[in-house]
């Protein structure tokens, strides 16, 4: 998983962030294992305090769970991986229309520019 984490944003929640993408798209399956709190901040290259909270945060909203003894898991509840992708892409859309509120552009614009940029790169492909 490539981490990527900036300085601008708590790295905890850069954290959910990253782990919420990955069961977007599936590369972290529904109820797969996933590795320790150790391995998984090793690889962030993160504090493993840091890792945790970020699991526990995830594990309150439903998306991991935990088995005694045996480790973290991702949901099997489909239904929370399509809210998971549906929370995301509403983020996203936001984030955009606030950058382009930012340069000017009323909500209108915004919409209307995306539907350009659609249909330039529609019909050049």
């Amino acid at each position: 998983m490539d981490w990527n984490l900036r300085e601008d944003k708590p790295i905890y929640s850069q954290l959910i962030y990253h782990l919420k993408v990955a069961v977007a798209l599936g590369e972290l399956k529904p109820g797969e294992k996933i590795a320790s709190v150790r391995d998984l901040a090793l690889e962030a290259k993160v504090n493993p305090n840091t890792m945790q909270r970020a699991l526990a945060e995830l594990e309150r909203e439903g998306i991991l769970y935990t088995q005694r003894t045996v480790g973290r898991f991702v949901t099997d509840d489909l239904s929370i991986v399509d809210e998971i992708k549906e929370s995301l892409a509403t983020e996203h859309i936001r984030e955009y229309l606030d950058k382009m509120k930012g340069l000017g552009y009323t909500r209108e614009n915004a919409i209307s520019h995306l539907r350009k940029y659609k249909e330039d790169k529609d019909g050049n492909t």
